[in-house]
């Protein structure tokens, strides 16, 4: 990987974008990708049970996408550093109006787990792409020291925001079709059961991705790339999986980075696989607790991105980027221990508590991403920036698989919650002694069969965490 301060795209092969438009684009390519996985959180998992799927069958689900996920991150983080952001981009689109499709009418377990591993395909696709395009153009309009805290933060408050909007549409919309006497009925009766009012919002989210494909296409502009084939395209991937990997085992700043993404999957996977049962049971019925876990999901939400936002300033308060870190990790923590601990009661306190738990997991989560993402773009430039994230994401999958399935089978009750804050305190004591500065790491020579990527070649390590 190379330092910026002589290559890099121009201003004008990126559209001429500045900073400002550069991260209002990104900002909404952010919402339009994430506002239909929103739309699928809060009747997830209550939609399959619905289907007739038991806990273990649906924890199997989100394993195939986070598997799914987790096996096409380098693969395809290479992929975008080879022929660019933006096809990358429309195709993870594309693949999410199918999966989605097939969620919301898909009755058997076969279609709904072809459309999780479609959907974790689609992450994976995604996961490096845009923020690569982001970091890209602002450097190519104000250099290599730009600041990137800011922009990054919007990006992930809207990334926030959009979870927040479509989850508060997943829960309303199955409980507005249930009020209205006939119609929650007539779309069952006329698609013989495939159209009910829990997958109404997945059907939505579908939509709303085929508006993403057209935004991609219409607002990313980049340089041109070499002309490349499929041979050489197969090559250059191979070379920037490699890459990334000697990124995690021989750079200590980016191995925490790893460490702590794969700390934020275990939190995630709880969350996500547990909070729907217990808004349900708190309410009664499957539709009540999907509209409850709505309005706490959009809460939880709004709360990261409070917490994006609140990422330079916390830093500033700390010091650094990795003192920010290091304080939200310990806010994570902290939440989910008071999820665990009132995880066997439903008194008005304990339900407090719980709330509390949750909206600080999330707002922990958001303040650590944005100074997670500033360390690792000051180690890696454009060659593979996409294959860098791709491996954070990666990291994320991973223990998110495995911790969702592991919640799974462990009995309800306090211990998955508080083995996911054990998993996230952990990451944070990473954070607990400082690193030296971290230096761009040197510039690899390129192959020239492989157009803009570096090759694998030798990566500074800095001190062990």
């Amino acid at each position: 990987m190379t330092g910026e301060t002589t290559g890099g795209p121009a201003p004008a092969a990126l559209g001429g974008l500045d900073g400002g438009t550069a991260r209002r684009r990104y900002a909404t390519v952010s919402f339009l990708f994430w506002l239909p996985i929103g739309m699928s959180i809060a009747t997830g998992v209550l939609l399959f049970t619905e289907r007739g799927m038991g806990l273990a069958a649906i924890a199997a689900f989100y394993a195939v996408h986070s598997l799914t996920a987790a096996a096409m991150e380098l693969p395809t983080g290479g992929l975008s550093d080879v022929i660019g952001r933006r096809p990358v981009l429309a195709l993870a689109g594309l693949l999410n109006l199918t999966a989605f499709t097939l969620i919301g009418l898909g009755a058997a377990g076969w279609a709904i787990a072809l459309g999780m591993g479609l959907m974790g395909l689609a992450r994976a696709l995604s996961s490096g792409p845009a923020e690569a395009w982001y970091v890209d153009t602002v450097h190519a309009h104000a250099g290599p020291d730009a600041d990137l805290r800011t922009g990054l933060a919007r990006g992930s408050s809207a990334t926030s925001a959009a979870l927040a909007l479509g989850t508060l549409i997943s829960g309303g919309l199955p409980w507005l079709l249930g009020l209205a006497p006939g119609v929650g009925e007539w779309p069952a009766g006329a698609t013989g059961g495939l159209v009910i009012p829990l997958s109404v919002p997945a059907l939505l989210g579908a939509l709303v991705a085929g508006v993403f494909v057209l935004y991609v296409l219409g607002a990313l502009p980049e340089p041109p790339r070499p002309r490349t084939t499929l041979r050489r395209v197969a090559g250059g991937v191979p070379a920037a999986i490699t890459a990334g990997l000697r990124l995690g085992a021989r750079d200590a700043l980016i191995r925490r980075i790893l460490l702590t993404a794969s700390a934020a999957g275990a939190a995630l996977a709880a969350l996500e696989l547990l909070t729907p049962g217990r808004a349900a049971a708190l309410m009664g019925t499957a539709e009540s607790g999907a509209l409850v876990f709505a309005h706490l999901a959009c809460a939880g939400f709004l709360l990261s991105a409070l917490g994006s936002q609140l990422a330079p300033l916390v830093a500033r308060i700390t010091g650094s980027s990795e003192r920010a870190v290091l304080a939200s990790l310990g806010l994570m923590a902290l939440g989910l221990a008071l999820l665990g601990l009132t995880a066997h009661s439903m008194s008005p306190l304990a339900t407090t508590v719980a709330v509390t738990g949750y909206g600080l997991v999330y707002l922990g989560l958001g303040a650590a991403g944005p100074n997670e993402n500033d360390l690792l773009h000051r180690r890696v430039d454009a060659s593979g920036r996409a294959t860098a994230l791709s491996v954070q994401s990666l990291s994320l999958q991973l223990v998110a698989a495995g911790a969702g399935l592991g919640a799974g089978v462990l009995p309800p009750g306090p211990l998955p919650w508080l083995l996911a804050a054990t998993a996230v305190l952990a990451g944070a004591l990473l954070w607990v002694r400082r690193t030296t500065p971290a230096a761009r790491l040197p510039e690899a020579p390129r192959r020239p069969d492989a157009p803009g990527l570096p090759d694998a070649g030798p990566v500074t390590a800095d001190a062990a965490p």
